[in-house]
């Protein structure tokens, strides 16, 4: 090893302590030892360590108890194989888990892995110089001053700088993307380029193939071997965008690539070690599908190491209009169009509305009023916003289906939204998401848009 770096490892059982230090010595580690948690707080008290591997069932308090009284991360060690009581020491913190007995290698790569992704803090002349940069523009591409925005940057910068699965959560439209792009640039993979995957817009049928690769005669259609998009970003980041549309056969095999690092691609009984750094984004209540039993619950935990929440344009107060001018400068340059300036009643009506589709939003009414526009300013009216809509779209469950009784002139007076959730209500028992596009004449992915934008979820497969 290149640098020393000190373990505690916390484990009631000398038989199983003494060979676990000796283990961990000859690869170069400096290894302290407890036999109880309340040994191994005494010990954190005292000295610096890189990692504690403890054991969870310990005489006097549980292992995850260590969790509580240290930064350190915590590797934690269990007979009691069950997936439940791994989980749970994951949910109190822990980094991970490895199931007693364990193979000797399989231990030394947890603990190399975990060292690796939480480097020891930086000095403090370093941290003052670093400080020196809080004031400095915040990630590239993104803009914000409001607290909430000052938090997300303090932390991108903070995540981009170890190897930890990241979890955006966010409403659509707020720039999840941007924030995976900001992750990537700041990190040590930044030469790489990132692969970004948009699980939502692929093919059920077609996202393992896509994501993992496949061999030749697969399955029909199979006509040579293929690359995924995984085993694309060895050495990078991969982006997976609305993680929770991902079909319960492709988080398996998703789960097998973070916690064994390899891929194995559809059609293929080799496996193959990759080195990616995966970065999630939702704009769902994980939390809640795995209560539906629509996600993987080992899965959950496993991206979910750090969370970043973006937070909506509503709630970021003099962000809108900053938003506003810098899209309205970057669209006129884009669009070539004379620089162009918003009018008292456009700025106030910008600021008075709710953008319940955020800055994707934001972006496609101030293009719609550069298009528009005759003179040097945009109007108010231009922007095509109704402050005083009352209207809600409500969850499936709530709304009230049309039907094919309806007669024919309230059918003609159905705005396009209205005809796209009446079409997609009464056709998508019938139709997969491809047919419905298909017949709707849009793709894949703005089919998955609509339906984010009217409350009308995908009824999945059932496994």
């Amino acid at each position: 090893m290149t640098a020393q770096h000190n373990v505690l490892v916390v484990e009631d059982e000398q038989v199983i302590r003494t060979a676990l230090r000796r283990l961990l010595e000859r690869h170069g580690y400096q290894v302290s030892e407890a036999g109880s948690v309340k040994e191994g707080v005494e010990l954190l008290a005292q000295n610096h360590y890189d990692i504690v591997v403890s054991d969870l069932r310990l005489p006097g308090a549980p292992g995850t108890d260590l969790i509580k009284a240290t930064d350190t991360p915590v590797l934690i060690m269990t007979s009691y194989s069950s997936l439940r009581s791994a989980i749970d020491s994951m949910k109190l913190g822990a980094v991970d888990y490895i199931p007693k007995p364990f193979e000797h290698e399989e231990m030394l790569q947890a603990v190399e892995r975990i060292i690796k992704d939480n480097p020891k803090p930086t000095p403090i002349s370093s941290r003052a110089r670093a400080d020196d940069t809080e004031h400095e523009p915040p990630v590239p591409g993104m803009i914000g001053s409001c607290p909430q925005m000052m938090e997300l940057f303090r932390r991108i910068r903070k995540v981009a700088l170890t190897s930890s699965t990241v979890l955006i959560n966010g409403e659509s439209g707020t720039g999840k993307e941007l924030v995976a792009q900001a992750i990537h640039r700041l990190s040590d993979r930044h030469e790489a380029e990132m692969i970004s995957v948009n699980c939502a817009a692929i093919p059920e049928n077609l996202i393992e193939s896509e994501l993992f690769g496949h061999e030749k005669g697969a399955f029909t259609g199979a006509t040579a071997n293929r690359t995924g998009l995984v085993e694309a970003a060895n050495g990078s980041t991969l982006f997976l965008d609305e993680i929770g549309e991902l079909p319960l056969d492709a988080q398996a095999r998703l789960l097998r690539v973070l916690q064994e690092n390899e891929i194995r691609k559809v059609g293929s009984v080799q496996s193959r070690k990759v080195d990616v750094r995966l970065v999630a984004a939702t704009h769902r209540d994980l939390k809640q599908l795995v209560i539906d039993g629509d996600f993987r619950e080992d899965l959950y935990y496993r991206i979910n190491v750090m969370t970043l929440v973006l937070p909506p344009l509503r709630e970021r107060g003099n962000d809108i209009l900053e938003l506003a001018d810098a899209i309205l400068t970057r669209t006129c340059q884009r669009l070539k169009s004379p620089i162009l300036t918003f009018t008292n009643e456009a700025t106030q009506a910008i600021a008075s509305y709710s953008w319940p589709g955020n800055v994707r939003e934001l972006e496609n009414a101030i293009e719609r009023a550069v298009v528009l526009a005759e003179t040097s300013e945009i109007g108010a009216e231009l922007l095509a916003i109704d402050l005083n809509s009352k209207r809600v779209i409500r969850p499936l469950t709530e709304r009230t289906r049309i039907t094919e009784t309806d007669d024919d002139d309230s059918a003609e007076e159905l705005s396009l939204e209205d005809y796209f959730q009446k079409f997609v209500l009464e056709h998508q028992d019938q139709m997969n998401e491809t047919q419905l596009a298909k017949k709707l004449g849009i793709s894949r992915k703005c089919l998955w848009e609509r339906r984010q934008r009217f409350g009308l979820p995908r009824k999945k497969k059932q496994a």
